[in-house]
């Protein structure tokens, strides 16, 4: 599937947006079986080093505060992470992975990992490098400013 631009080359835009829906309903599949959405896989991740408060991590994971909350509470509520005052600033929640969320992460992380290995297999060896190496620059670069919303989901 393919859309063209006005120009007649390839549309970036729909191509990139093709490949990250799909991308993410098959992340979402492979995480659906461990009970953890991609927006829950990414706050274990960014906080599983610890030292981060809810609103950091919803930065770094392109959530909003709403959201964010939601998401903690069903992490919570599933024993997978918990959240504690900051020494620092009373107003502020760190969060903690919990020890069964540790090995739901580590899962998790298979699934992502496995996923990406598959998708880049069937790409000639030589362009695999070359396509994260592009894509990277691009959201390193020119993308990196999350477009309109100013928004840019890390995970």
């Amino acid at each position: 599937m393919t859309s063209r631009s006005p120009g007649g080359s390839p549309d970036l835009m729909f191509l990139l947006s093709w490949a990250s829906h799909a991308l993410m309903a098959e992340h979402a599949a492979g995480l659906a079986r461990l009970g953890i959405s991609p927006r829950a896989h990414c706050v274990l991740l960014k906080a599983r080093p610890g030292g981060l408060t809810q609103r950091q991590i919803g930065e770094l994971c392109g959530i909003d505060k709403t959201t964010m909350v939601v998401t903690l509470d069903q992490l919570e509520g599933a024993g997978l992470a918990r959240r504690l005052p900051s020494p620092s600033d009373r107003r502020a929640r760190l969060v903690e992975v919990t020890p069964e969320g540790e090995k739901v992460l580590d899962e998790a992380q298979g699934i992502a990992g496995r996923i990406q290995q598959d998708v880049l297999a069937t790409l000639p060896e030589a362009d695999r490098a070359v396509l994260l190496r592009s894509i990277s620059a691009l959201v390193g670069g020119r993308l990196a400013g999350g477009g309109a919303c100013g928004v840019r989901p890390a995970c």
